[in-house]
Protein backbone atom coordinates (compact mmCIF):
# COMPACT_ATOMS: atom_id res chain seq x y z
CA UNK A 1 0.00 0.00 0.00
CA UNK A 2 1.43 3.50 -1.18
CA UNK A 3 0.51 6.40 1.14
CA UNK A 4 1.16 9.69 0.63
CA UNK A 5 1.77 11.63 3.78
CA UNK A 6 1.96 15.59 4.71
CA UNK A 7 3.11 16.91 7.45
CA UNK A 8 2.71 20.77 8.54
CA UNK A 9 2.40 20.74 12.45
CA UNK A 10 5.40 23.49 12.97
CA UNK A 11 7.71 25.05 10.56
CA UNK A 12 8.70 21.61 8.60
CA UNK A 13 6.74 21.54 5.01
CA UNK A 14 7.01 17.98 4.64
CA UNK A 15 5.61 15.49 2.31
CA UNK A 16 6.81 11.63 1.28
CA UNK A 17 5.29 8.64 -0.04
CA UNK A 18 5.76 5.15 2.17
CA UNK A 19 4.87 2.05 1.23
CA UNK A 20 3.39 -0.83 3.62
CA UNK A 21 4.64 1.31 6.64
CA UNK A 22 8.42 0.87 6.15
CA UNK A 23 9.63 1.48 2.53
CA UNK A 24 10.30 4.82 2.23
CA UNK A 25 9.48 5.97 -1.88
CA UNK A 26 9.98 9.62 -1.32
CA UNK A 27 10.96 12.36 1.54
CA UNK A 28 10.90 16.25 0.69
CA UNK A 29 10.97 18.59 3.67
CA UNK A 30 10.77 22.20 3.03
CA UNK A 31 12.25 24.08 6.23
CA UNK A 32 11.63 27.52 7.93
CA UNK A 33 14.57 28.11 10.45
CA UNK A 34 16.66 30.39 8.58
CA UNK A 35 13.52 32.65 8.35
CA UNK A 36 12.17 32.14 12.45
CA UNK A 37 15.90 32.33 13.60
CA UNK A 38 15.08 36.30 13.01
CA UNK A 39 12.52 36.26 15.82
CA UNK A 40 14.54 33.94 17.95
CA UNK A 41 11.46 31.15 17.32
CA UNK A 42 8.89 29.76 15.80
CA UNK A 43 6.29 32.30 14.30
CA UNK A 44 3.03 30.63 14.14
CA UNK A 45 1.48 33.10 11.49
CA UNK A 46 4.47 33.43 9.04
CA UNK A 47 4.91 29.48 9.67
CA UNK A 48 1.26 29.35 8.26
CA UNK A 49 1.88 31.54 5.31
CA UNK A 50 4.93 29.50 4.18
CA UNK A 51 2.87 26.20 4.20
CA UNK A 52 0.81 27.50 1.75
CA UNK A 53 3.70 28.87 -0.05
CA UNK A 54 5.35 25.24 -0.55
CA UNK A 55 2.78 22.30 -0.29
CA UNK A 56 2.02 22.04 -3.75
CA UNK A 57 5.69 22.33 -4.36
CA UNK A 58 6.77 19.99 -2.00
CA UNK A 59 3.89 17.54 -3.02
CA UNK A 60 4.89 17.49 -6.39
CA UNK A 61 8.35 17.31 -5.78
CA UNK A 62 7.54 14.08 -3.48
CA UNK A 63 5.66 12.64 -6.48
CA UNK A 64 8.33 13.37 -8.72
CA UNK A 65 10.81 11.72 -6.46
CA UNK A 66 8.87 8.16 -6.30
CA UNK A 67 8.40 7.98 -9.86
CA UNK A 68 4.38 8.01 -9.49
CA UNK A 69 1.21 10.40 -10.25
CA UNK A 70 -1.33 10.94 -7.98
CA UNK A 71 -3.30 8.09 -9.36
CA UNK A 72 -0.43 5.97 -8.74
CA UNK A 73 -1.36 6.38 -4.51
CA UNK A 74 -3.37 4.30 -2.32
CA UNK A 75 -4.31 6.40 0.22
CA UNK A 76 -3.84 10.27 1.68
CA UNK A 77 -2.09 10.79 5.28
CA UNK A 78 -1.74 14.22 6.92
CA UNK A 79 -1.17 15.28 10.47
CA UNK A 80 -3.94 16.33 12.22
CA UNK A 81 -2.97 16.89 15.66
CA UNK A 82 -1.24 18.29 17.91
CA UNK A 83 0.80 21.21 16.62
CA UNK A 84 0.10 24.92 16.12
CA UNK A 85 -3.14 25.14 14.76
CA UNK A 86 -2.85 27.59 11.61
CA UNK A 87 0.32 25.36 10.16
CA UNK A 88 -2.05 22.30 11.03
CA UNK A 89 -5.03 23.31 8.96
CA UNK A 90 -2.99 24.15 5.72
CA UNK A 91 -2.09 20.65 5.83
CA UNK A 92 -5.35 19.35 6.86
CA UNK A 93 -7.29 21.02 3.93
CA UNK A 94 -4.97 20.27 1.10
CA UNK A 95 -4.92 16.68 2.72
CA UNK A 96 -9.15 16.93 2.03
CA UNK A 97 -8.52 18.85 -1.12
CA UNK A 98 -6.33 15.87 -2.85
CA UNK A 99 -8.86 13.03 -1.21
CA UNK A 100 -11.98 14.23 -2.74
CA UNK A 101 -9.90 15.07 -5.93
CA UNK A 102 -8.27 12.04 -6.55
CA UNK A 103 -11.03 9.53 -4.24
CA UNK A 104 -8.42 8.65 -2.14
CA UNK A 105 -8.95 7.28 1.84
CA UNK A 106 -7.69 10.30 4.18
CA UNK A 107 -5.75 9.07 7.35
CA UNK A 108 -5.73 11.31 10.31
CA UNK A 109 -2.55 10.73 11.81
CA UNK A 110 -1.07 12.02 15.45
CA UNK A 111 2.03 13.54 15.34
CA UNK A 112 4.18 12.18 18.30
CA UNK A 113 3.11 8.43 17.17
CA UNK A 114 4.32 9.57 14.06
CA UNK A 115 7.83 10.10 16.02
CA UNK A 116 7.28 7.04 17.26
CA UNK A 117 6.43 5.28 14.10
CA UNK A 118 10.08 6.64 12.55
CA UNK A 119 11.65 3.97 14.39
CA UNK A 120 9.52 1.09 12.45
CA UNK A 121 11.08 2.92 8.88
CA UNK A 122 14.78 2.59 10.33
CA UNK A 123 14.15 -0.67 12.37
CA UNK A 124 12.05 -2.68 10.34
CA UNK A 125 12.88 -5.96 12.98
CA UNK A 126 11.01 -3.47 15.91
CA UNK A 127 7.53 -4.43 16.78
CA UNK A 128 5.28 -3.44 19.27
CA UNK A 129 5.18 -3.77 22.73
CA UNK A 130 7.83 -1.94 23.89
CA UNK A 131 8.88 1.40 26.03
CA UNK A 132 9.13 4.83 23.84
CA UNK A 133 10.71 7.68 25.00
CA UNK A 134 9.28 11.17 23.77
CA UNK A 135 12.02 14.26 23.42
CA UNK A 136 11.04 17.06 21.35
CA UNK A 137 10.32 20.84 21.30
CA UNK A 138 6.53 20.19 22.90
CA UNK A 139 6.62 16.97 24.13
CA UNK A 140 8.31 14.54 26.89
CA UNK A 141 6.64 11.46 27.52
CA UNK A 142 7.63 8.00 28.36
CA UNK A 143 5.01 5.96 26.52
CA UNK A 144 3.53 1.79 26.81
CA UNK A 145 3.25 0.82 22.84
CA UNK A 146 1.37 -1.85 23.48
CA UNK A 147 0.45 -2.23 19.61
CA UNK A 148 0.63 0.17 16.61
CA UNK A 149 -2.11 2.24 17.18
CA UNK A 150 -2.69 1.45 21.39
CA UNK A 151 -0.41 3.82 23.87
CA UNK A 152 -0.78 4.27 27.13
CA UNK A 153 1.10 7.21 28.72
CA UNK A 154 3.24 6.42 32.19
CA UNK A 155 4.93 9.57 32.27
CA UNK A 156 5.02 12.95 30.77
CA UNK A 157 6.19 16.26 31.54
CA UNK A 158 4.06 18.59 34.10
CA UNK A 159 5.76 22.07 32.43
CA UNK A 160 8.00 22.37 29.68
CA UNK A 161 8.97 20.04 27.99
CA UNK A 162 13.06 18.98 27.09
CA UNK A 163 13.58 20.38 23.86
CA UNK A 164 11.88 24.19 25.28
CA UNK A 165 14.39 24.35 27.86
CA UNK A 166 17.08 23.45 25.68
CA UNK A 167 15.98 26.50 23.16
CA UNK A 168 14.64 28.94 26.05
CA UNK A 169 18.18 27.79 27.84
CA UNK A 170 20.20 28.69 24.72
CA UNK A 171 17.93 31.95 24.06
CA UNK A 172 19.28 33.48 27.59
CA UNK A 173 22.64 31.87 27.06
CA UNK A 174 23.07 34.66 23.68
CA UNK A 175 22.76 31.52 21.54
CA UNK A 176 20.01 31.59 18.15
CA UNK A 177 17.59 29.64 16.95
CA UNK A 178 17.09 26.41 17.22
CA UNK A 179 19.17 26.94 20.66
CA UNK A 180 18.96 23.05 21.75
CA UNK A 181 21.69 22.37 18.25
CA UNK A 182 23.96 24.61 19.61
CA UNK A 183 24.22 23.52 23.22
CA UNK A 184 24.65 20.14 21.75
CA UNK A 185 27.42 21.39 19.80
CA UNK A 186 29.09 23.50 22.72
CA UNK A 187 28.57 20.97 25.18
CA UNK A 188 31.09 18.64 23.62
CA UNK A 189 33.49 20.66 24.38
CA UNK A 190 32.55 22.27 28.01
CA UNK A 191 32.80 20.28 31.37
CA UNK A 192 29.77 18.99 33.13
CA UNK A 193 30.66 19.29 36.39
CA UNK A 194 31.37 22.70 35.91
CA UNK A 195 28.19 23.96 37.51
CA UNK A 196 25.96 22.41 40.04
CA UNK A 197 22.21 22.32 38.25
CA UNK A 198 19.13 20.98 39.99
CA UNK A 199 17.52 17.41 38.96
CA UNK A 200 13.67 18.07 39.44
CA UNK A 201 11.31 15.92 40.32
CA UNK A 202 7.45 15.64 41.04
CA UNK A 203 6.17 14.67 44.26
CA UNK A 204 4.46 11.00 44.08
CA UNK A 205 4.85 10.66 39.79
CA UNK A 206 7.97 8.96 39.59
CA UNK A 207 7.82 9.01 35.43
CA UNK A 208 6.81 12.47 35.04
CA UNK A 209 9.03 14.70 34.22
CA UNK A 210 9.73 18.81 34.90
CA UNK A 211 12.16 20.61 33.49
CA UNK A 212 11.33 24.18 34.17
CA UNK A 213 13.02 24.39 37.43
CA UNK A 214 16.11 23.07 35.50
CA UNK A 215 15.33 25.88 33.18
CA UNK A 216 15.15 28.40 35.03
CA UNK A 217 18.16 27.50 37.16
CA UNK A 218 20.40 28.47 34.17
CA UNK A 219 18.67 31.95 33.53
CA UNK A 220 19.25 33.02 37.47
CA UNK A 221 22.71 31.82 37.45
CA UNK A 222 23.16 34.12 34.53
CA UNK A 223 21.41 36.70 35.96
CA UNK A 224 23.05 36.90 38.98
CA UNK A 225 26.68 36.36 37.14
CA UNK A 226 25.71 39.69 35.32
CA UNK A 227 24.89 41.55 38.32
CA UNK A 228 27.99 40.74 40.17
CA UNK A 229 29.95 41.04 37.25
CA UNK A 230 31.35 37.45 36.86
CA UNK A 231 32.12 35.76 33.47
CA UNK A 232 30.12 32.84 32.62
CA UNK A 233 31.79 29.95 30.95
CA UNK A 234 29.13 29.15 28.30
CA UNK A 235 30.55 26.43 27.02
CA UNK A 236 30.73 24.85 30.58
CA UNK A 237 27.57 25.65 31.45
CA UNK A 238 26.12 24.20 28.08
CA UNK A 239 28.13 21.08 28.88
CA UNK A 240 26.36 20.61 32.62
CA UNK A 241 22.74 21.78 31.71
CA UNK A 242 22.57 18.74 29.16
CA UNK A 243 24.54 16.43 31.87
CA UNK A 244 21.52 17.82 33.91
CA UNK A 245 18.57 16.95 31.26
CA UNK A 246 20.39 13.59 30.25
CA UNK A 247 20.31 12.32 33.88
CA UNK A 248 16.84 12.91 34.28
CA UNK A 249 15.56 11.40 31.01
CA UNK A 250 17.62 8.38 31.58
CA UNK A 251 16.63 8.24 35.23
CA UNK A 252 13.33 7.99 34.65
CA UNK A 253 13.60 6.02 31.40
CA UNK A 254 15.64 3.15 32.90
CA UNK A 255 13.07 3.22 36.51
CA UNK A 256 10.16 2.91 34.51
CA UNK A 257 11.62 -0.29 31.96
CA UNK A 258 12.55 -2.15 34.91
CA UNK A 259 9.19 -1.61 37.19
CA UNK A 260 7.03 -2.66 33.47
CA UNK A 261 9.62 -5.29 32.42
CA UNK A 262 10.20 -3.87 28.86
CA UNK A 263 13.41 -4.88 27.26
CA UNK A 264 13.11 -3.10 23.85
CA UNK A 265 13.68 0.65 24.47
CA UNK A 266 12.95 3.40 22.06
CA UNK A 267 13.51 7.16 21.78
CA UNK A 268 11.79 9.61 19.18
CA UNK A 269 10.97 13.15 18.89
CA UNK A 270 13.26 15.86 17.78
CA UNK A 271 15.46 15.97 20.94
CA UNK A 272 16.45 12.64 20.26
CA UNK A 273 19.51 13.78 17.95
CA UNK A 274 20.89 14.97 20.89
CA UNK A 275 24.32 13.41 20.63
CA UNK A 276 24.39 13.39 24.86
CA UNK A 277 20.94 12.09 25.51
CA UNK A 278 22.02 9.09 22.25
CA UNK A 279 25.17 8.80 23.76
CA UNK A 280 23.69 8.15 27.48
CA UNK A 281 20.94 5.99 26.93
CA UNK A 282 22.87 4.01 24.97
CA UNK A 283 25.23 3.26 27.88
CA UNK A 284 22.40 2.88 30.60
CA UNK A 285 20.63 0.50 28.35
CA UNK A 286 24.17 -1.89 27.46
CA UNK A 287 24.53 -1.91 31.08
CA UNK A 288 21.34 -3.29 31.80
CA UNK A 289 21.10 -5.93 28.54
CA UNK A 290 18.02 -3.53 26.66
CA UNK A 291 17.65 -3.30 23.10
CA UNK A 292 17.87 0.38 22.11
CA UNK A 293 15.92 2.01 19.10
CA UNK A 294 17.08 5.23 17.89
CA UNK A 295 16.00 6.83 14.56
CA UNK A 296 18.54 8.01 12.13
CA UNK A 297 19.00 11.63 12.34
CA UNK A 298 16.94 12.62 9.43
CA UNK A 299 13.87 10.98 10.97
CA UNK A 300 14.70 12.78 14.31
CA UNK A 301 12.44 15.83 13.16
CA UNK A 302 9.37 16.70 11.77
CA UNK A 303 9.15 14.85 8.34
CA UNK A 304 6.07 13.03 6.18
CA UNK A 305 7.79 9.49 6.25
CA UNK A 306 7.03 8.90 9.71
CA UNK A 307 3.39 10.21 8.85
CA UNK A 308 3.20 7.36 6.50
CA UNK A 309 4.57 4.76 8.34
CA UNK A 310 2.26 5.20 11.39
CA UNK A 311 -0.92 5.85 8.50
CA UNK A 312 -0.30 2.69 7.17
CA UNK A 313 -0.61 0.80 10.99
CA UNK A 314 -3.77 3.72 11.03
CA UNK A 315 -5.50 1.93 8.09
CA UNK A 316 -5.66 -1.16 8.56
CA UNK A 317 -6.96 -0.83 12.18
CA UNK A 318 -9.63 1.34 10.20
CA UNK A 319 -8.63 4.73 11.17
CA UNK A 320 -10.13 6.70 8.02
CA UNK A 321 -11.58 10.13 8.45
CA UNK A 322 -14.35 11.71 6.43
CA UNK A 323 -14.27 15.50 4.89
CA UNK A 324 -15.26 17.02 8.09
CA UNK A 325 -11.83 16.15 9.17
CA UNK A 326 -10.63 18.93 11.38
CA UNK A 327 -7.26 20.21 12.79
CA UNK A 328 -6.54 19.98 16.59
CA UNK A 329 -3.77 21.86 18.48
CA UNK A 330 -3.50 19.22 21.52
CA UNK A 331 -4.80 16.31 21.98
CA UNK A 332 -3.43 12.97 24.34
CA UNK A 333 -1.80 10.40 22.13
CA UNK A 334 -3.62 8.23 24.06
CA UNK A 335 -7.31 10.10 23.14
CA UNK A 336 -7.20 9.91 19.29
Amino acid sequence: MKILAIETSCDETAVAIVEDGVNVLSSVVATQIAEHRLYGGVVPEIASRRHCESIVGVTDEALLQANMTLDDVDAIAVTYAPGLIGALLVGVNFAKGLSLAANKPLIPVHHIRSHIAANYIAHPQLKPPFLCLVVSGGHSHIIEVKDYTDFHVIGRTRDDAAGEAFDKAARAMGYPYPGGIEIDKAAQQGNKDAYKLPRPKVDGCEYDFSFSGLKTAVLNLLHNSEQKGIEVNKVDLCASFQHAVCDIVAEKTMHAAETTGYKNIVVAGGVSANSGIRARLTEECKKRGYQLFIPPLKYCGDNAAMVGSQAYYEFLKGNVAGLDLNAVASLPIDEV
